[in-house]
């Protein structure tokens, strides 16, 4: 069946010297170069959308996102063999096994219209090479022309989540994690904890567009900026980032512009921004994650000659650590606990950074793992949504386009994208940039194609977790969907008003000034990754609505909850 669709098919439209992927059983990819070599009565003839595309409005996919084909244009694939990651989406063809559709029940896709391509062609290599810097790109991408696709059947569900699909963290290790999280013992002046940014009242944030860090006072939208010399010199550039779910295996990136992820490059396991300086040992990127606040200076590290942390950390990134490990580990208190709870720790003077990150990392991961919303009963066994909800869903898998980016079980790609948020605040940007901008993964690669990138969020309890965007441009969740759906139009009509901003008059001067900077404005606005889609107000409505049934109903009941006490004897926010 395969080799006559290849003939009578493919060959008359695409060059047979480029091909297109054939998946074997499902599982392994072969080149179409001899598509009749492969099982007959098991292959499909598919093209292979790889899980980081930046994919085109109206695309079609065969997974896990539900995403409408109406006016397909722009499909990218792979052409080398592989095996199929279950991240790899795949755009089916009408091609189906004898008694059933394609796999994983997404229907078929009917051919009604290709448009002939004389040949495939190659656009351009991006990716990372043996450097981070400057690499060659690590994968060849060719691109079809598809237009006219018509779906014969509804698209699949994401599939529910469940307990297997997080790593299995040590119960007594979260416990030394919990009290590590509200203790500032791991700040430079000791006034700060990883709970004061992200803390269990505010659904593991603090409530605030851009966070009041290292010498401010009080908590949440309440916290203020401190006064003499202690107070704050800059508020933090980006929003803090939501905790749901970040011990689930799927999570393959962390930070808004995705400077840490899982890599070989270092011989740390990490490509991180502490380089080959990031200590070895450390479980999981939710365990490199947590040692990276404690080194920045205006979140946790404290401002230069205030303390020895931040002193350490000036001349090296990773110097900073083993002066906050020796604190904690000569708290008796933790010290017991940390022989206790790590096999090869048989005195407290082992107690290394490694370990506190691996603490931190089992609290996070397990407290905040969250999979009992109203969409995962719809989804596992078919308890329906309330009407709006179920209208809001088929927006959100339909014409809204919404799970074009915010698929798979945690409602995102993990990949980057532009989507014009207006920008205010101090900025993160490159060393040396005079505008206080945020280039977003730029910042972290150095590619100019990935200006104003930024990470896409999970959307799990996305209604616990405002201001949203990487710099909680909307308080409002309405607004960010009306954002999503037209961004021109709604950078148009932004305020400051629709943030959420503590006041800080020695700030006010540069917290907007990048709005008066007309040409950076206009670059900003020409990055775009999204095309415009008309939604009622109803239909925003409806879509929130979906959002809220993504909303977990033991949310708020964590397993340990913020501890009373710590074992420093520090306060507790």
């Amino acid at each position: 069946m395969v080799y006559l669709f290849r003939r009578h098919f493919l060959d008359h439209f695409l060059d047979r010297d480029r091909g297109v992927g054939v998946a074997s059983d499902g599982a392994e990819l072969v080149p179409e170069e001899r598509a009749d070599e492969v099982g007959s009565g098991q292959a499909e003839a598919r093209f292979i959308v790889p899980a980081d595309a930046r994919l085109r409005a109206g695309v079609a996919l065969h997974r896990r996102a539900e995403v409408p084909v109406e006016g397909a244009d722009v499909v990218l694939f792979d052409t080398k063999p592989q095996r199929v990651h279950d991240a790899d989406q795949f755009l089916g063809l009408g091609i189906a096994r004898a008694g059933g559709g394609p796999e994983g029940g997404a229907g078929l896709f009917k051919a009604a219209l290709l448009h002939q391509v004389a040949r495939l062609f190659q656009i351009g290599q991006r990716g990372r090479g043996e450097h981070k810097r400057g690499g060659k790109g690590a994968k060849k991408r060719h691109v079809g022309l598809l237009c006219g696709l018509t779906l014969a059947a509804p698209a699949a569900l994401a599939q529910p989540i469940t307990a297997e699909d997080f790593i299995a963290f040590d119960a007594d290790q979260a416990r030394i994690g919990q009290l590590l999280f509200y203790d500032k013992i791991l700040s430079g002046n000791r006034n700060i904890s990883c709970g004061t940014c992200h803390h269990h009242d505010m659904g593991g944030t603090d409530g605030l567009s851009l966070g009041i860090g290292e010498g401010g006072v009080g908590l949440g939208p309440d916290r203020v900026p401190g006064d003499g010399a202690d107070a704050i010199r800059k508020r933090i550039p980006r929003n803090a980032p939501a905790l749901w779910n970040l011990g689930h295996k799927d999570v393959r990136v962390m930070f808004h512009d995705g400077r840490l992820e899982p890599s070989d490059l270092y011989g740390n396991g990490f490509d991180s921004p502490a380089e080959e300086w990031l200590p070895q040992g450390l479980g999981s990127l939710l365990a490199a994650q947590a040692l990276f606040p404690m080194t920045a200076q205006f979140e946790m590290a404290g401002n230069t000659g205030e303390n020895e942390v931040i002193g350490a950390v000036h001349d090296r990134i990773d110097l900073g650590w083993p002066i906050l490990a020796k604190r904690v580990r000569t708290i008796p208190e933790y010290g017991e606990m940390f022989v206790a709870a790590f096999d090869h720790i048989e005195t407290p003077g082992q107690v290394t950074i490694v370990e506190i990150g691996n603490a931190l990392a089992a609290f996070i991961g397990t407290e905040w793992a969250n999979y009992d919303s109203p969409y995962d009963d719809f989804v596992r066994d078919g308890t329906p949504l309330p009407a709006a909800a179920e209208r809001g869903r088929q927006l959100f898998f339909g014409t809204a386009g919404c799970a074009q980016c915010h698929n798979g079980p945690l409602f995102t790609d993990q990949a980057f994208h532009a989507v014009g948020l207006p920008a205010f605040g101090p900025g993160r940007t490159r060393q040396w940039d005079p505008i206080p901008r945020d280039v977003g993964r730029m910042g972290a690669t150095d590619d100019l194609e990935d200006a104003y990138r930024f990470r896409t969020p999970s959307l799990r309890n996305v209604t616990l977790t405002a201001p949203y965007g990487h710099n909680g441009v909307y308080a409002d969740l309405r607004d960010m969907v009306r954002h999503m759906a037209d961004p021109l139009a709604a950078r148009a009509e932004w305020t400051p008003e629709k943030a959420r901003l503590p006041d800080v008059p020695w700030l006010q001067e540069i917290d907007f000034v990048i709005q008066t900077d007309t040409l950076e404005m206009a670059r900003q606005a020409a990055f775009l990754d999204l095309r415009p889609v008309t939604l009622s107000e109803g239909d925003v409505d409806d879509i929130v609505a979906f959002l809220e049934a993504l909303t977990g109903k033991t949310a708020l009941q964590r397993p340990l909850g913020r501890p009373e006490t710590v074992p420093s004897g520090l306060p507790v926010d």
